[in-house]
């Protein structure tokens, strides 16, 4: 773990040296807020919550993430600092680990700078604080699974836009998996049993139902594993462009 924290602090630094990490910032909270009180309404419900809120993040993240993931290692290949990173003592596992953690902080503190939000929503009424913590545990483990999928199909190419289009078509797909409009059209020709299973890979359904304040460890779980599983494929990926 040693390695993982030594190689974090240095990928996470690396974001504050370049205007990328300011650029991402100030997106992200002007975007959110322009979501929030100008699309979502926020004022007009008049209702002591943050729905209006948290319902544009999935939409958000669809291309706020990718952006960010894109550059992870497509990057690294692109410039050839992979082969140097790789000869460092640390594992594939603890590189893949470290910059996907470097990358998730990013957005951890892009996220956690909307507190005025909150506070606001506190000032004018008494909302359900416990909804609201939900609402943002949600949220960072669903941007959580946007950049692991990033990530792994920022290791297949050199080309970052490449990468940014094809993640963003990827999660895209996860998070529709459980509209009805999509169920349909696999139901006629695929067992039910599967149909249940590509539904059970929406984020949006699991995101929903930890927003609505119930921290069911089924959904907690669910992103866990899917991130898992995203980076333990990115390691694979990246494992097998250094043997070729």
């Amino acid at each position: 773990m040693n390695h993982v924290k030594t190689l974090f602090r240095r990928e996470l630094a690396a974001y504050f040296a370049t205007p990328l990490a300011y650029v991402f910032v100030i997106i992200f909270l002007v975007l959110m807020g322009a979501f929030t009180f100008y699309f979502g309404g926020m004022f007009e419900r008049g209702q002591a919550d943050l729905q209006p809120f948290f319902i544009w993040h999935p939409w958000l993240y669809l291309f706020l993430v990718p952006a960010l993931g894109m550059r992870l290692w497509s990057e690294e290949r692109k410039t050839g600092t992979v082969e140097l990173l790789l000869t460092l003592p640390v594992s594939m596992g603890e590189a893949v680990l470290a910059k996907f953690l470097a990358a998730w902080s990013m957005i951890a503190i892009s996220l956690g700078l909307t507190f005025p939000v909150w506070i606001t929503v506190n000032l004018l009424g008494s909302p359900d604080n416990g909804v609201i913590v939900a609402g943002y545990i949600a949220s960072l483990l669903m941007a959580g699974a946007y950049l692991a999928v990033a990530a792994c199909i920022s290791a297949l190419t050199r080309n970052q836009v490449i990468a940014f289009v094809l993640s963003t078509v990827a999660c895209f797909a996860f998070l529709l998996a459980g509209f009805p409009l999509v169920l349909e059209f696999f139901r006629p020709w695929l067992p039910e049993l599967v149909v249940d299973g590509i539904a059970s890979l929406s984020f949006l359904t699991h995101f929903r139902a930890i927003v609505k304040g119930v921290l069911d460890l089924r959904n907690i779980v669910f992103f866990l594993t899917f991130i898992t599983f995203w980076l333990y494929l990115g390691a694979w990926v990246i494992s097998r462009k250094k043997a070729s």
